[in-house]
C-alpha cells in the first residue's frame, strides 16, 4: 500500500497521544464523581508511562482541579496537555475524531454523534471534533464532516482494509439501509476493502446497541480477541456462544480462519438491581502496552494473561473500571487514540 492512499490505521500502530475528557459536575458522572475521578487518575498515570495524553477540560477551574489531582498522584505531567472545549459527557471513543492517514498526511472523519440514537443530549459532543480542529489541536489536518450517525466504538479495523462491526448497532442507527448499502458506505468513508458483520452478541447494561468494542477486537497477525461466557446459567450464555460461532466462521483476507483468543467472563456486577456490562474486551491499546479494564473480579488476572498472549511484547496494565460501568461503558469507551504525527 502506497503512502498516497488514505487508510484507517489499526489501534496498535504508533500513536501520538490518547484523547480523553475530564469528568466534572455538569456531566452524567456528577452523582459518583469521586469514584470515577479515581479511574481517570489511574488511566492518565498508566498512559503517561508510555506516551502523551491530551485531556479536554470544560473550563479553567476543571483544568486546575484535574492538574492538582494528577500532580498529587505523582503523574508525569510532562506527558499531559490540556485543551479547553465544551462537551456534554466523556465518551470520546464515540464523539472524538476517527483518523485516516496517508503517510504523514491525515484526515479527520467527523461523523454525526447522536448519543447512541438520541438516548441523551449530545449537541456539544457532536461539535467536539470541529471545536478541537478550529482551535488548531490537529494542526492543519482537514476535517470531513459526514452526516451519518456512527460511533468509533461501533467499528474495529485491522489496519489492512478489514472492518468488523455488529448488525444490531448499525441497523438500529440506520433501519432504512440494508447490509450491502451499509457495507458500501462504511468501506467508502473508512477506506476499507471489506466489512465483516456479527449477527449475535450484546451485553446487558450496554446502551450502545452492541458496540463491537465491548464484544470483539482485532489483534496483530489475523487475530480476534473476544468476550466469551462460560457460565451456562448466565443470561448472556446463548447469545455469546452464537457470537463465538459467528467469529469462528469469519475468514481473513487470505481465506484462513482467524486466531481466536476468548476472554474470561466476569461475575455479574449489579447496581440498584441493574446488571452492568463488565466486558474485558473494552481494553485500550497504547504504545508498548495494553490497558485492561479491571473489575475487582477473580478473572481479572486471567483476562490479563489472555491479552498478554494476543499482544506479545506489550505490558498489560490493569485500570480499575468498576466506576465506569455504572454509566454503561468502560475503558475503551472513554478514550480515542491519535496516530503518530497527527499532533
Amino acid at each position: 500500500m502506497t503512502d498516497t492512499k488514505l487508510r484507517f490505521p489499526a489501534e496498535w500502530e504508533p500513536q501520538a497521544a490518547i484523547l480523553i475528557a475530564w469528568p466534572h459536575a455538569a456531566t452524567d458522572w456528577a452523582e459518583r464523581l469521586g469514584d470515577v475521578e479515581e479511574t481517570y487518575i489511574a488511566l492518565v498515570a498508566a498512559i503517561t508511562r508510555f506516551q502523551p495524553v491530551l485531556i479536554c477540560v470544560a473550563d479553567d477551574d476543571v483544568e486546575t482541579y484535574a492538574e492538582i489531582r494528577l500532580r498529587s498522584n505523582r503523574v508525569d505531567m510532562t506527558h499531559v496537555r490540556f485543551v479547553t472545549v465544551a462537551y456534554d459527557d466523556t465518551w470520546l471513543r464515540d464523539s472524538g475524531p476517527i483518523t485516516l492517514r496517508a503517510g504523514n498526511h491525515f484526515r479527520l472523519l467527523d461523523f454525526c454523534f447522536t448519543a447512541w440514537g438520541g438516548k441523551f443530549e449530545a449537541g456539544q459532543d457532536d461539535r467536539l471534533v470541529e471545536a478541537l480542529s478550529t482551535q488548531g489541536v490537529f494542526g492543519n489536518t482537514p476535517r470531513q464532516r459526514i452526516e451519518f450517525a456512527l460511533e468509533g466504538g461501533a467499528i474495529e479495523t485491522d489496519g489492512d482494509g478489514t472492518l468488523l462491526t455488529t448488525w444490531q448497532c448499525l441497523h438500529e442507527r440506520h433501519p432504512g439501509l440494508d447490509r450491502a448499502e451499509l457495507s458500501a458506505k462504511l468501506a467508502d468513508w473508512l477506506q476499507q476493502d471489506r466489512v465483516l458483520w456479527l449477527d449475535h452478541g450484546a451485553l446487558e447494561g450496554d446502551d450502545t446497541d452492541a458496540h463491537i468494542d465491548t464484544l470483539a477486537r482485532f489483534a496483530p497477525g489475523n487475530t480476534i480477541v473476544f468476550q466469551a461466557c462460560d457460565d451456562a446459567a448466565d443470561s448472556h450464555y446463548a447469545d455469546l456462544k452464537a457470537m463465538a460461532d459467528d467469529i469462528a466462521a469469519l475468514r481473513s483476507k487470505d481465506g484462513q480462519p482467524y486466531r481466536l483468543f476468548p476472554l474470561p467472563w466476569a461475575k455479574p456486577v449489579w447496581d440498584a438491581g441493574r446488571r452492568l456490562a463488565a466486558s474485558y474486551a473494552n481494553y485500550l491499546i497504547i504504545n508498548g502496552a495494553v490497558l485492561m479494564p479491571a473489575y475487582g473480579d477473580a478473572n481479572d488476572a486471567s483476562a490479563a494473561a489472555v491479552l498478554a498472549q494476543a499482544y506479545p511484547g506489550r505490558e498489560v496494565v490493569p485500570v480499575p473500571c468498576r466506576a465506569l460501568i455504572w454509566q454503561n461503558g468502560s475503558l475503551h469507551c472513554i478514550t480515542m487514540q491519535l496516530p503518530q504525527g497527527l499532533l
